[in-house]
This record gives C-alpha cells, sequence and structure tokens, in this order.
C-alpha cells in the first residue's frame, strides 16, 4: 500500500488525533491505507476505525486489511454522517482527513489528473458516474470557464485562459491532456509553466469532483458527530481548503467571523490544537517532495 501513496505527515497527524485505544474514528480519505493502518497500530482491541474513499483503486487496497475493528466505506465523504449511522454509529472521537490527490492517481496516467502525461480527459475520483474535465472544458461556456479557472485555480487572467479554449474547441473538441495544453499554449507563461498549468488542472479536478462543497459538507458533519473532546485533524494541500479548514477550526463557520458573548469572549465550538499550521520536514520534504504543500492543523471539540 505504500507505493499506492507515501503518508504525509504521519507521526504529527496520529499525536493530534490523540488516539484513545477504546474509541471510534473516522478516515475520511482511505487512498492508500496509510494513514489508517497507523490509526489502527494505535487502537486498542475494543478501538473502531470507519475509513472511506469513493475511488475503485483505493478499495482494493482496503481489501488487504483484515482487521475487525476496521470497516471500509465506499462512498464520498460528503456523505459521513449518514454512512456512519448505516453502521450505527452516531459519534467518534475522532475525524481525520488527508486531502488532495494521492501520488497513484498523479502516477496513473489514464486516470487524466497530470499535465506529465497524455491521456484523455477524466479526473473523476469516482467513475462510475458524473462529468469529467472533458466535459467540462467542452460544455461550459467560456464565463463559467472563467469563473472556475479564477475560483479554484486561483489563476490570473482566467477570462484569457477561457478564450484560448473557446477557440481551440471550435476547431475540435478538446478530448486530451495534449489537447488541453496545446489549446492553452497561447496563454502559458514562458516563465515556470508547470506553476500555471499545476493550478489549470487543480481547477478543473476540484470541479470535476465538487471538492469544496463536499469538505465544507464533512466538515460541518464532522462537528454534529465528534464527542466533546474529540479530535478534527486535517491535511489540505492549497490555498483554497486550508483558509476553509482554518476558519472553520478557528470559529464554526467557513466566513472565520467569530461571535462573541455578553463578556467579549469568543465563542467558538472549537479549541484550536495548532496555533499555526504544521508543516512537513526539511528530511520529510526530500524524501516525498510531493508534501512540501502540506498543512497539518487539529481542533478538539468542546
Amino acid at each position: 500500500m505504500s507505493e499506492y501513496h507515501t503518508p504525509v505527515l504521519a507521526a504529527e497527524s496520529i499525536e493530534l488525533l490523540d488516539i484513545k485505544p477504546s474509541g471510534t474514528y473516522a478516515d475520511l480519505t482511505f487512498g492508500g491505507g496509510g494513514h489508517s493502518s497507523l490509526i489502527l497500530s494505535a487502537l486498542g482491541r475494543r478501538g473502531k476505525l470507519f475509513s472511506f474513499d469513493q475511488d475503485a483503486d483505493a478499495k482494493a487496497n482496503a481489501e488487504a486489511i483484515h482487521d475487525e475493528r476496521f470497516t471500509f466505506v465506499e462512498s464520498n465523504f460528503r456523505f459521513l454522517r449518514g454512512q456512519l449511522r448505516l453502521h450505527g454509529i452516531t459519534e467518534v472521537d475522532g475525524v481525520f482527513a488527508d486531502l488532495g490527490v494521492s501520488s497513484h492517481h498523479f502516477d496513473t496516467p489514464e486516470r487524466g489528473f497530470s499535465f506529465r502525461f497524455d491521456a484523455e480527459l477524466d479526473m473523476r475520483m469516482n467513475r462510475r458516474g458524473g462529468i469529467s474535465a472533458a466535459d467540462i472544458i467542452n460544455g461550459y461556456t467560456p464565463q463559467q470557464l472563467t469563473d472556475l479557472l479564477g475560483r479554484w485555480g486561483e489563476l490570473q487572467t482566467p477570462y484569457k485562459i477561457a478564450n484560448c479554449i473557446e477557440r481551440a474547441r471550435n476547431v475540435s473538441p478538446i478530448r486530451t491532456v495534449a489537447d488541453l495544453t496545446a489549446a492553452v499554449a497561447p496563454c502559458t507563461p514562458q516563465k515556470d509553466p508547470s506553476k500555471f498549468l499545476t493550478k489549470l488542472f487543480q481547477a478543473l479536478r476540484i470541479e470535476v469532483n465538487g471538492e469544496m462543497r463536499a469538505l465544507e459538507m464533512a466538515l460541518e458533519q464532522s462537528l454534529k458527530i465528534l464527542k466533546p473532546g474529540g479530535r478534527l485533524v486535517v491535511i489540505s494541500y492549497h490555498s483554497l481548503e486550508d483558509r476553509m479548514v482554518k476558519n472553520f477550526m478557528r470559529s464554526g463557520n467557513f466566513s472565520g467571523e467569530t461571535e462573541k458573548d455578553f463578556y467579549g469572549n469568543t465563542l467558538s465550538p472549537f479549541e484550536t490544537i495548532t496555533r499555526k499550521a504544521v508543516t512537513p520536514s526539511e528530511s520529510e520534504i526530500a524524501s516525498n517532495p510531493r508534501s512540501r504543500s502540506a498543512k497539518l492543523r487539529a481542533a478538539q471539540k468542546l
């Protein structure tokens, strides 16, 4: 399972979860099972772990875990609360999430997540349904493309990129990674083109999988199912996710605006455990370069 995805900030994540041996935990992003395996190793005989993933490849990894304390839930984590109820669980001691895309997805050309390989523009985490990146590129209006590229990719002059895409698809449909990179070539800066393409592909992936809305739903449900004293621990990889997680842990909402009581004390459902985001050490970055952008935050429900 380690070849699928190297768990990032592994020791720090487990420490911040403050695992109780007999507790019940939810790992929202099973992936290669690295973090789940560490949680299981910290649990006692009566502990329970429910790990979520909607990807069929992750399900295959889960089949390698033979542990009666472990339950794999083949579902998007946006359905966290309902899925746990189906298993008779209404509250948990901790919720963990390692957001973003696994190394496996980036390194599997046919999934279309990376601009390093030519493949069909897919990017769906759940390949059983939903729209693909090609559907978006060819079907969205220029204004819709402008909005998603600016919002999810935080790209400068997104309207110029949308116009490049519009001109190219009017000649022929954009179906592959090569088609897309060729379409946006006139808009791609000569300085650091990889950074530009990373943001472009990030924007499409977020839109295809509804990632930001799914994260909102998962965070809101985490608050409802965590026991008092339970921990929420999240690793994010880009500023949009990190801002959402930071605001939610700080205030219990996504604006980050805190309410105060009559005496001026801040009202929040959480106590923040990490004042600043925990980031990987230089040695971890050297051994796993994809960990470079990771930010780990933790909070405890009051």
